[in-house]
């Protein structure tokens, strides 16, 4: 029931493409816990990256997409 696409990295296309692949636990190729914002026309507009236990700020991604 979403009004918005879903994809899949599962060659890890995109991990790599964005610099936030890592090891955890055993596993290559792991995304760090990041939100991109990216605009209309697919360019990158901002970029977060939080610790493994942190919650991104709903708030501060809505406005900052918001803004745009």
């Amino acid at each position: 029931d979403l009004n918005f696409p879903l994809v899949s990295d599962w060659n890890a296309e995109a991990i790599r493409g964005f610099g936030i692949a890592r090891e955890f636990r055993g596993y290559e190729e792991v995304a760090l816990r990041s939100a991109f914002l990216a605009d209309r026309d697919g360019t990158i507009r901002a970029a977060w990256r939080y610790d493994d236990g942190e919650v991104p700020n709903l708030d501060e991604l809505l406005g900052a997409a918001r803004e745009l």
